[in-house]
Protein backbone atom coordinates (compact mmCIF):
# COMPACT_ATOMS: atom_id res chain seq x y z
CA UNK A 1 0.00 0.00 0.00
CA UNK A 2 2.80 2.41 0.89
CA UNK A 3 4.51 1.76 -2.46
CA UNK A 4 1.24 2.43 -4.26
CA UNK A 5 0.67 5.72 -2.48
CA UNK A 6 4.29 6.73 -3.02
CA UNK A 7 3.92 6.17 -6.76
CA UNK A 8 0.61 8.03 -6.81
CA UNK A 9 2.11 11.04 -5.03
CA UNK A 10 5.06 11.15 -7.42
CA UNK A 11 2.67 10.96 -10.36
CA UNK A 12 0.56 13.82 -9.03
CA UNK A 13 3.60 15.95 -8.30
CA UNK A 14 4.82 15.34 -11.82
CA UNK A 15 1.52 16.67 -13.14
CA UNK A 16 1.72 19.86 -11.08
CA UNK A 17 2.84 22.60 -13.46
CA UNK A 18 2.50 26.34 -13.08
CA UNK A 19 2.93 29.12 -15.59
CA UNK A 20 5.89 30.98 -14.13
CA UNK A 21 6.42 34.54 -15.22
CA UNK A 22 7.68 37.94 -14.17
CA UNK A 23 5.59 41.11 -14.34
CA UNK A 24 7.10 44.54 -14.30
CA UNK A 25 9.05 46.48 -13.73
CA UNK A 26 6.77 47.63 -10.93
CA UNK A 27 7.82 51.14 -9.93
CA UNK A 28 6.91 51.35 -6.26
CA UNK A 29 8.08 53.97 -3.76
CA UNK A 30 10.81 55.04 -6.16
CA UNK A 31 12.27 51.55 -6.72
CA UNK A 32 11.80 49.01 -9.51
CA UNK A 33 10.74 45.42 -8.82
CA UNK A 34 10.37 42.44 -11.12
CA UNK A 35 7.36 40.60 -9.68
CA UNK A 36 7.52 36.77 -9.84
CA UNK A 37 4.22 34.98 -10.39
CA UNK A 38 3.20 31.31 -10.56
CA UNK A 39 -0.29 30.63 -11.88
CA UNK A 40 -2.48 28.48 -14.13
CA UNK A 41 -4.31 31.56 -15.43
CA UNK A 42 -3.01 32.26 -18.93
CA UNK A 43 -3.72 36.00 -19.03
CA UNK A 44 -2.64 36.89 -15.52
CA UNK A 45 1.06 37.64 -15.98
CA UNK A 46 0.47 39.58 -19.21
CA UNK A 47 -2.37 41.55 -17.65
CA UNK A 48 -0.42 42.42 -14.49
CA UNK A 49 2.52 43.38 -16.68
CA UNK A 50 0.31 45.83 -18.56
CA UNK A 51 -0.80 47.38 -15.28
CA UNK A 52 2.84 47.72 -14.23
CA UNK A 53 3.59 49.44 -17.54
CA UNK A 54 0.79 51.96 -16.99
CA UNK A 55 1.97 52.69 -13.45
CA UNK A 56 5.58 53.07 -14.58
CA UNK A 57 4.65 55.44 -17.42
CA UNK A 58 2.72 57.60 -14.92
CA UNK A 59 5.60 58.01 -12.47
CA UNK A 60 5.09 55.00 -10.21
CA UNK A 61 2.99 54.02 -7.21
CA UNK A 62 3.36 54.76 -3.52
CA UNK A 63 2.54 52.63 -0.49
CA UNK A 64 1.89 53.05 3.22
CA UNK A 65 2.14 50.30 5.82
CA UNK A 66 -0.62 50.95 8.37
CA UNK A 67 -0.16 48.01 10.72
CA UNK A 68 2.01 44.92 11.26
CA UNK A 69 0.80 42.24 13.65
CA UNK A 70 -0.05 38.54 13.43
CA UNK A 71 -2.91 37.20 15.55
CA UNK A 72 -3.96 34.04 17.36
CA UNK A 73 -7.14 33.68 19.42
CA UNK A 74 -7.54 30.79 21.86
CA UNK A 75 -10.93 29.87 23.29
CA UNK A 76 -11.34 29.00 26.98
CA UNK A 77 -14.39 28.02 29.01
CA UNK A 78 -15.56 28.64 32.56
CA UNK A 79 -18.42 27.41 34.69
CA UNK A 80 -20.28 30.71 34.37
CA UNK A 81 -20.36 33.71 32.08
CA UNK A 82 -19.55 35.93 35.07
CA UNK A 83 -16.30 34.07 35.62
CA UNK A 84 -15.39 34.38 31.92
CA UNK A 85 -16.04 38.12 32.14
CA UNK A 86 -13.69 38.38 35.14
CA UNK A 87 -10.83 37.06 33.01
CA UNK A 88 -11.81 39.41 30.16
CA UNK A 89 -11.62 42.41 32.50
CA UNK A 90 -8.31 41.18 33.92
CA UNK A 91 -6.72 40.79 30.49
CA UNK A 92 -7.98 44.12 29.18
CA UNK A 93 -6.89 46.05 32.28
CA UNK A 94 -3.92 48.22 31.19
CA UNK A 95 -2.30 47.61 34.57
CA UNK A 96 -1.82 43.94 33.68
CA UNK A 97 -0.49 44.38 30.14
CA UNK A 98 3.20 44.71 31.02
CA UNK A 99 3.16 41.47 33.00
CA UNK A 100 1.36 39.60 30.24
CA UNK A 101 3.82 41.03 27.70
CA UNK A 102 6.82 39.70 29.62
CA UNK A 103 5.23 36.25 29.77
CA UNK A 104 4.30 36.32 26.08
CA UNK A 105 7.60 37.70 24.78
CA UNK A 106 9.89 35.18 26.43
CA UNK A 107 9.17 32.59 23.72
CA UNK A 108 10.90 34.54 20.93
CA UNK A 109 13.38 37.32 20.23
CA UNK A 110 11.08 38.78 17.60
CA UNK A 111 7.58 38.06 18.92
CA UNK A 112 6.45 41.16 20.82
CA UNK A 113 2.92 41.40 22.18
CA UNK A 114 0.99 44.42 20.89
CA UNK A 115 -2.51 43.98 22.31
CA UNK A 116 -5.16 41.48 23.41
CA UNK A 117 -8.84 41.94 22.53
CA UNK A 118 -11.49 39.71 24.08
CA UNK A 119 -15.04 38.74 23.27
CA UNK A 120 -17.49 36.48 25.08
CA UNK A 121 -20.05 33.94 23.90
CA UNK A 122 -21.92 32.76 26.97
CA UNK A 123 -19.36 31.27 29.34
CA UNK A 124 -16.74 30.99 26.59
CA UNK A 125 -13.99 33.58 26.25
CA UNK A 126 -12.07 34.31 23.04
CA UNK A 127 -8.79 36.21 23.41
CA UNK A 128 -7.30 37.70 20.21
CA UNK A 129 -3.55 38.18 20.73
CA UNK A 130 -1.67 40.39 18.26
CA UNK A 131 2.12 40.58 18.06
CA UNK A 132 4.98 41.63 15.83
CA UNK A 133 6.86 38.68 14.31
CA UNK A 134 9.97 40.05 12.59
CA UNK A 135 10.43 38.70 9.07
CA UNK A 136 8.46 35.50 9.74
CA UNK A 137 4.79 35.19 8.83
CA UNK A 138 4.62 34.35 12.50
CA UNK A 139 1.71 32.05 13.32
CA UNK A 140 3.91 29.55 15.16
CA UNK A 141 5.62 32.40 16.97
CA UNK A 142 2.40 33.93 18.23
CA UNK A 143 1.01 30.50 19.15
CA UNK A 144 3.98 29.82 21.43
CA UNK A 145 3.54 33.17 23.14
CA UNK A 146 -0.18 32.52 23.60
CA UNK A 147 0.56 29.17 25.22
CA UNK A 148 2.90 30.89 27.68
CA UNK A 149 0.15 33.32 28.69
CA UNK A 150 -2.45 30.57 29.05
CA UNK A 151 -0.11 28.62 31.33
CA UNK A 152 0.46 31.77 33.39
CA UNK A 153 -3.25 32.58 33.67
CA UNK A 154 -4.02 29.05 34.85
CA UNK A 155 -2.47 29.90 38.24
CA UNK A 156 -4.93 32.70 39.04
CA UNK A 157 -7.79 31.13 37.09
CA UNK A 158 -7.51 27.40 37.87
CA UNK A 159 -11.09 26.83 36.74
CA UNK A 160 -10.23 27.97 33.20
CA UNK A 161 -10.64 25.12 30.72
CA UNK A 162 -8.53 25.56 27.59
CA UNK A 163 -10.67 24.35 24.68
CA UNK A 164 -8.26 25.20 21.87
CA UNK A 165 -5.20 27.29 21.06
CA UNK A 166 -7.20 28.63 18.11
CA UNK A 167 -10.88 29.50 18.45
CA UNK A 168 -11.33 31.06 14.98
CA UNK A 169 -11.49 34.61 16.32
CA UNK A 170 -7.97 35.03 14.84
CA UNK A 171 -9.10 34.41 12.00
CA UNK A 172 -6.90 32.29 9.73
CA UNK A 173 -7.69 31.07 6.19
CA UNK A 174 -11.32 32.12 6.40
CA UNK A 175 -13.09 35.34 5.36
CA UNK A 176 -13.85 37.24 8.56
CA UNK A 177 -15.00 40.74 9.44
CA UNK A 178 -12.47 40.91 12.29
CA UNK A 179 -9.60 40.80 9.78
CA UNK A 180 -11.34 43.26 7.46
CA UNK A 181 -11.79 45.74 10.32
CA UNK A 182 -8.87 45.09 12.69
CA UNK A 183 -6.33 43.75 10.21
CA UNK A 184 -4.09 40.68 10.39
CA UNK A 185 -0.50 40.47 9.28
CA UNK A 186 0.33 43.60 7.29
CA UNK A 187 -2.22 46.32 6.52
CA UNK A 188 -1.20 48.22 3.39
CA UNK A 189 -2.54 51.00 1.18
CA UNK A 190 -1.08 51.42 -2.31
CA UNK A 191 -1.96 54.25 -4.71
CA UNK A 192 -1.05 55.80 -8.05
CA UNK A 193 -2.20 58.57 -10.36
CA UNK A 194 -2.46 57.29 -13.93
CA UNK A 195 -2.14 59.99 -16.57
CA UNK A 196 -4.91 60.52 -19.09
CA UNK A 197 -2.73 59.67 -22.09
CA UNK A 198 -1.58 56.45 -20.43
CA UNK A 199 -5.17 55.41 -19.75
CA UNK A 200 -5.94 55.97 -23.41
CA UNK A 201 -2.81 54.54 -25.06
CA UNK A 202 -1.78 51.73 -22.71
CA UNK A 203 -5.09 50.74 -21.14
CA UNK A 204 -7.26 51.50 -24.21
CA UNK A 205 -10.06 53.17 -22.26
CA UNK A 206 -10.82 56.50 -20.55
CA UNK A 207 -10.92 57.80 -16.99
CA UNK A 208 -14.69 58.43 -16.75
CA UNK A 209 -15.52 54.90 -17.91
CA UNK A 210 -13.12 53.34 -15.40
CA UNK A 211 -14.47 55.38 -12.49
CA UNK A 212 -18.07 54.47 -13.33
CA UNK A 213 -17.23 50.77 -13.78
CA UNK A 214 -15.39 50.67 -10.47
CA UNK A 215 -18.35 52.21 -8.66
CA UNK A 216 -20.93 49.89 -10.20
CA UNK A 217 -18.82 46.70 -10.16
CA UNK A 218 -16.33 46.76 -7.30
CA UNK A 219 -18.37 48.86 -4.89
CA UNK A 220 -22.10 48.60 -5.63
CA UNK A 221 -22.00 45.15 -7.22
CA UNK A 222 -19.97 43.72 -4.36
CA UNK A 223 -22.36 45.29 -1.85
CA UNK A 224 -25.33 43.73 -3.65
CA UNK A 225 -23.56 40.37 -3.42
CA UNK A 226 -23.01 40.83 0.32
CA UNK A 227 -19.23 40.75 -0.11
CA UNK A 228 -16.92 40.58 2.90
CA UNK A 229 -13.63 42.19 1.99
CA UNK A 230 -14.24 41.53 -1.68
CA UNK A 231 -14.68 45.04 -3.07
CA UNK A 232 -12.24 44.45 -5.91
CA UNK A 233 -11.98 42.86 -9.36
CA UNK A 234 -9.54 39.99 -8.81
CA UNK A 235 -7.06 40.74 -6.02
CA UNK A 236 -6.87 37.04 -5.10
CA UNK A 237 -5.53 36.22 -8.57
CA UNK A 238 -2.39 38.28 -8.03
CA UNK A 239 -2.03 37.47 -4.33
CA UNK A 240 -2.10 33.72 -4.96
CA UNK A 241 0.31 33.88 -7.89
CA UNK A 242 2.86 35.92 -5.94
CA UNK A 243 2.34 33.73 -2.84
CA UNK A 244 3.11 30.51 -4.73
CA UNK A 245 6.15 32.09 -6.37
CA UNK A 246 7.58 33.40 -3.09
CA UNK A 247 6.80 30.44 -0.83
CA UNK A 248 3.91 31.84 1.17
CA UNK A 249 0.98 29.75 2.43
CA UNK A 250 -1.41 29.73 -0.57
CA UNK A 251 -4.42 29.08 1.67
CA UNK A 252 -3.88 32.46 3.30
CA UNK A 253 -4.92 34.13 0.07
CA UNK A 254 -8.42 34.04 1.61
CA UNK A 255 -7.87 36.87 4.09
CA UNK A 256 -4.80 38.29 2.33
CA UNK A 257 -7.01 39.08 -0.67
CA UNK A 258 -9.32 41.31 1.37
CA UNK A 259 -9.15 44.47 -0.70
CA UNK A 260 -11.16 47.54 -1.61
CA UNK A 261 -10.27 49.16 -4.92
CA UNK A 262 -11.04 52.86 -5.26
CA UNK A 263 -10.94 55.00 -8.41
CA UNK A 264 -11.45 58.73 -8.74
CA UNK A 265 -10.95 61.32 -11.46
CA UNK A 266 -8.38 63.95 -10.44
CA UNK A 267 -6.62 66.95 -11.96
CA UNK A 268 -9.84 68.45 -13.35
CA UNK A 269 -11.10 65.00 -14.34
CA UNK A 270 -8.22 64.25 -16.71
CA UNK A 271 -6.22 61.71 -14.69
CA UNK A 272 -7.13 58.62 -12.65
CA UNK A 273 -6.35 58.15 -8.97
CA UNK A 274 -6.48 54.44 -8.11
CA UNK A 275 -5.82 52.78 -4.77
CA UNK A 276 -6.05 49.37 -3.14
CA UNK A 277 -6.48 49.03 0.61
CA UNK A 278 -5.53 45.59 1.92
CA UNK A 279 -5.84 45.12 5.71
CA UNK A 280 -4.62 41.55 6.11
CA UNK A 281 -1.64 40.62 3.94
CA UNK A 282 0.09 37.65 5.61
CA UNK A 283 3.63 37.15 4.37
CA UNK A 284 7.07 36.12 5.61
CA UNK A 285 10.55 35.95 4.13
CA UNK A 286 11.86 33.20 6.42
CA UNK A 287 10.53 29.73 7.27
CA UNK A 288 8.03 27.48 5.53
CA UNK A 289 7.98 27.46 1.75
CA UNK A 290 10.39 30.41 1.51
CA UNK A 291 13.20 27.87 1.87
CA UNK A 292 12.32 26.00 -1.35
CA UNK A 293 14.85 26.56 -4.12
CA UNK A 294 12.59 28.26 -6.69
CA UNK A 295 10.74 30.32 -4.10
CA UNK A 296 13.99 31.35 -2.44
CA UNK A 297 15.29 32.54 -5.81
CA UNK A 298 12.14 34.62 -6.35
CA UNK A 299 12.53 36.27 -2.95
CA UNK A 300 16.14 36.98 -3.86
CA UNK A 301 14.94 38.56 -7.12
CA UNK A 302 12.85 40.98 -5.07
CA UNK A 303 15.70 41.64 -2.63
CA UNK A 304 13.77 40.40 0.40
CA UNK A 305 15.18 36.91 0.96
CA UNK A 306 15.69 35.84 4.58
CA UNK A 307 15.72 37.94 7.72
CA UNK A 308 16.96 41.51 7.87
CA UNK A 309 19.47 41.74 10.71
CA UNK A 310 19.70 45.53 10.69
CA UNK A 311 15.95 46.09 10.84
CA UNK A 312 14.02 42.92 11.77
CA UNK A 313 10.74 42.73 9.90
CA UNK A 314 11.66 45.14 7.10
CA UNK A 315 11.95 42.38 4.47
CA UNK A 316 8.49 40.98 5.14
CA UNK A 317 7.01 44.47 5.31
CA UNK A 318 8.56 45.32 1.93
CA UNK A 319 7.19 42.09 0.47
CA UNK A 320 3.69 43.04 1.64
CA UNK A 321 3.90 46.39 -0.14
CA UNK A 322 5.09 44.64 -3.32
CA UNK A 323 2.08 42.33 -3.09
CA UNK A 324 -0.22 45.36 -2.77
CA UNK A 325 1.53 47.14 -5.64
CA UNK A 326 1.12 44.07 -7.83
CA UNK A 327 -2.57 43.91 -6.94
CA UNK A 328 -2.86 47.59 -7.91
CA UNK A 329 -1.40 46.77 -11.32
CA UNK A 330 -3.69 43.77 -11.74
CA UNK A 331 -6.80 45.72 -10.79
CA UNK A 332 -5.91 48.54 -13.17
CA UNK A 333 -5.39 46.22 -16.13
CA UNK A 334 -8.42 43.95 -15.64
CA UNK A 335 -10.80 46.83 -15.04
CA UNK A 336 -9.50 48.48 -18.20
CA UNK A 337 -10.01 45.27 -20.18
CA UNK A 338 -13.61 45.07 -18.97
CA UNK A 339 -14.21 48.77 -19.67
CA UNK A 340 -12.83 48.38 -23.21
CA UNK A 341 -14.74 45.15 -23.85
CA UNK A 342 -11.51 43.16 -24.24
CA UNK A 343 -11.98 40.56 -21.49
CA UNK A 344 -13.39 37.65 -23.50
CA UNK A 345 -11.12 38.28 -26.50
CA UNK A 346 -7.95 38.33 -24.40
CA UNK A 347 -8.88 35.15 -22.54
CA UNK A 348 -9.65 33.33 -25.76
CA UNK A 349 -6.28 34.44 -27.12
CA UNK A 350 -4.06 33.70 -24.12
CA UNK A 351 -5.99 31.15 -22.06
CA UNK A 352 -7.28 28.77 -24.78
CA UNK A 353 -5.49 27.10 -27.64
CA UNK A 354 -6.78 27.65 -31.17
CA UNK A 355 -7.40 23.91 -31.35
CA UNK A 356 -9.74 24.08 -28.38
CA UNK A 357 -11.54 27.10 -29.83
CA UNK A 358 -12.12 25.32 -33.17
CA UNK A 359 -13.57 22.34 -31.34
CA UNK A 360 -15.96 24.57 -29.44
CA UNK A 361 -16.95 26.38 -32.64
CA UNK A 362 -17.54 23.18 -34.63
CA UNK A 363 -19.57 21.60 -31.83
CA UNK A 364 -21.92 24.57 -31.81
Amino acid sequence: MSLYWGSAVRCLLGMCRFLWGVAGPLLLDGKEYSVPMATTEGCLVASTNRGCKAIYASGGAGSVLLRDGMTRAPVVRFGTAKRAAELKFFIEDPANFDTLSVVFNRSSRFGKLQNIKCTIAGKNLYMRFSCSTGDAMGMNMVSKGVQNVLDYLQTDFPDMEIIGISGNFCSDKKPAAVNWIEGRGKSVVCEAVIKEEVVQKVLKTNVATLVELNMLKNLTGSAMAGALGGFNAHASNIVTAVYIATGQDPAQNVESSHCITMMEAVNDGKDLHISVTMPSIEVGTVGGGTQLASQSACLNLLGVKGACNDSPGSNSRLLSTIVAGSVLAGELSLMSAIAAGQLVKSHMKYNRSSKDVSKITSSN
